[in-house]
């Protein structure tokens, strides 16, 4: 085992540091699409099958970029070249995105009961999460490959606070741009201003910290790599050869046990992702429907406070799990307080409590972005294909949620049209996925 020098404070910081920016344009997409495709005229049963593109795409790129990059050493780094590509790519679409309901496109012409605003937005939607994908998988991937064992945990653990606080911003920048004076409604059709300012400067940020990333982090090269994690080179060369069905199949059993967990918690925040605006907007304002209406925008505005608000819950709850002496036990205790969250929000009829709901949301998440990652590495320890196996494991993450959108209009029809009824079925997901963690084998491979 090669000597694994500690890294400073700083260095750990700048390796996760441009995933501030990207976070913050997942965040936008995250409490926003729901919002322009409503706007731009799709009816809420459709609405959960646009949220199929997302994991859709997360599912089939982020394990090629796992493999691609497991396999590639250049000037440039190993993983350094996908994190830059994704964020070009991400910034261009920002741009459009918002703008579909603007570009004088005919909104006369239908398609699979589509206007043409709609489907340049489904597009652009497709472009956009590819993007941010390449881009998050990285740097995942880039605390793997240079942090020790030692400094592993708080290594995530920055990069936890700057996911929950890149969402803060990406959450709060319509609220903001509205508070500031840009305007919130728009004619019928279009996107609000505050939207689209957001997006545009989401994506300043964005390309301004992965730059900053990219600039500042200098990859290992392969005979230092594999010094640093005691690989065989030969094994390395030898372990090129490996197919992702392959790796699937040698996969560890905690690689399946935590997925099954996950598929429960990932349908779970579809569901609060497609149908908080309309939740928000019927219990909060008065049972309000109308997209183009002022008080269906000012909801869509208190989705991004209380997914805000969601954020500030999970980075208190990750200082509270380390406490916990059993990472099982922590798991549960905190899917059973999220899926309190849930239920309560069909009881709530007042914006200010809403957020106390979000809050206790928060502590799932926040076992969802620490837990299910620290248990698979600890059982990946010394693996050459961490990459891949990060890759894969994402899949677990994105089949729940293409799941959960096929069927989301199904289930929101038979529970008669009700979308408060829709957050009380995501907090019996999390039950169910609590339930589950018993099976979780945390024994090492």
């Amino acid at each position: 085992m090669g000597n694994k020098t500690n890294l400073s404070f700083w260095q750990m910081w700048n390796l996760s540091f441009g995933f501030f920016g990207v976070q913050i344009a997942y965040a936008l997409q995250s409490a926003n699409i729901s919002r322009i495709f409503a706007t731009l005229g799709a009816d809420p049963h459709q609405l959960s099958f646009f949220w199929i593109l997302p994991p859709l795409m997360g599912m089939l790129v982020q394990p090629l970029i796992g493999k691609w990059s497991d396999r590639t050493w250049c000037r440039m780094g190993r993983r350094k070249p996908y994190l830059l590509a994704g964020a070009i790519v991400a910034v261009l679409v920002m741009i459009l995105l918002p703008n579909a309901g603007s570009l004088n496109l005919s909104t006369s012409y239908m398609l699979l009961g589509l206007n043409s605003a709609m489907w340049f937005g489904l597009f652009s939607l497709i472009f956009l999460d590819t993007s941010i994908n390449v881009a998050m998988q990285p740097f995942k991937m880039m605390v793997g490959d240079m942090v020790n064992e030692e400094q592993k945990a708080k290594a995530y653990s920055i990069q936890s606070f700057l996911c929950n606080a890149g969402s803060l911003f990406g959450y709060l920048f319509p609220i903001f741009f509205t508070w500031i004076g840009i305007a919130n409604q728009a004619p019928e059709g279009q996107v609000p201003p505050s939207v689209i300012t957001s997006f545009y400067v989401g994506a300043a940020i964005l390309i301004v910290c992965v730059l900053y990333t990219f600039l500042k982090v200098k990859e290992m090269p392969p005979a230092e790599y594999a010094e640093f994690h005691g690989i065989d080179p030969a094994k390395t060369e030898n372990a090129k050869s490996e197919g992702l069905f392959k790796l699937l199949a040698k996969a560890p059993r905690t690689f399946w046990t935590v997925g099954l967990v996950q598929f429960f918690c990932w349908a779970a925040f579809l569901y609060m992702w497609t149908y908080s605006n309309g939740t928000l907007a019927f219990n909060c304002w008065g049972g309000v429907t109308d997209t183009a209406s002022a008080d269906y925008q000012a909801a869509g505005n208190w989705v991004g406070v209380v997914f805000a608000v969601q954020a500030v819950g999970s980075i208190i709850w990750a200082t509270v799990l380390p406490k916990f002496k059993n990472i099982k036990t922590a798991y549960v205790v905190s899917l059973l307080i999220g899926a309190l969250g849930f239920v309560s929000l069909f009881f709530i009829h007042d914006k200010f409590l809403a957020c106390a709901a979000y809050f206790l949301i928060g502590t799932a998440w926040a076992a969802m972005l620490a837990l299910p990652f620290t248990l698979l590495t600890n059982a990946l320890e010394g693996n050459p294909h961490m990459g891949s196996y990060l890759g894969l494991f994402n899949c677990t993450i994105c089949l729940p949620q293409i799941v959960a959108a096929a069927t989301g209009g199904l289930v929101l029809k038979a529970l008669g049209g009700s979308q408060p009824a829709m957050l009380v079925t995501a907090g019996v997901f999390l039950v169910l996925g609590a339930l589950c963690v018993r099976f979780i084998d945390t024994k090492q491979k």
